[in-house]
Order: structure tokens, then sequence, then C-alpha cells
């Protein structure tokens, strides 16, 4: 039944059928985004704290969805998160204090930082 319970909750959060709607097997492939990303999202919540039994979109409305600025140069991808009260939860989670290798961007790696621009991010 706790299966079937987080199943129905993805369903209703990753709700794929714009994406996969000319695919003769939409519901297997459906069904296997929406396995992949309820996973990915279960690992990020393991490491933020107080988020271990959150559902979907709760995870994404506190950190994910959270407004950034992205800055790319010649050897990395820099994220930089503006301040927000789930801030502080990410900087405990530890995901900010190393720089990523992520394989499929040709030696690019990923930096995740709070941002030091003006208060007003419009304004940059």
């Amino acid at each position: 039944m706790l299966i079937e319970n987080a199943l129905s909750d993805a369903v209703r959060f990753f709700h794929m059928n714009a994406l996969s709607s000319a695919v003769g097997l939409k519901v297997d492939l459906d069904m296997t985004l929406l396995v992949v990303a309820s996973g990915l999202y279960r690992l990020l919540a393991e490491r933020m704290r107080g988020y271990g039994d959150a559902q979907a979109r709760q995870i994404f409305r506190d950190i994910v969805a959270m407004p950034a600025t992205i800055t790319l140069t010649e050897k990395e991808v820099e994220v930089s998160f503006h301040r927000r009260s789930h801030l502080p939860i990410i900087l405990a989670s530890g995901m900010m204090d190393r720089l990523v290798a992520v394989p499929w961007w040709n030696g690019h790696k990923l930096r995740l930082t709070t941002y030091n621009g003006p208060a007003d991010p419009s304004t940059a």
C-alpha cells in the first residue's frame, strides 16, 4: 500500500503525458520516467534535513524551484542561489562544499554557491 501511495503521488506531481503522447509505449515510458524522477527526488530529500519523508511536490516547492543565477565558463557551470528561507537547509546538506564533475558535460564541473550580486537580482 505504501508503494501504491508513493506512485499515486508521483503520478499526480510528475505528469508526463505532454512529453510522450506520441510514443506508442506511452504508459511504460511515463512510468519509467516517473520512477526515475521520484528516485532522484528521494536522493535529494535524504541530504536535506527535515525532508526525509517529504513528498515530491514539497521538495520541488521548497528546494528545487529556487531562484538562481547560472554562470557558464569554459571549465564550469556555476549555480548561485539567491537568498531564500530554505537556503540554510541546502547549505547544511554539504552539497555546496564541493565541485561536481558531470560526465555528459564534456569535462565541465558544477559549482553551487550563494548569490553575491546586487540585493535585487533583476537589476543585474
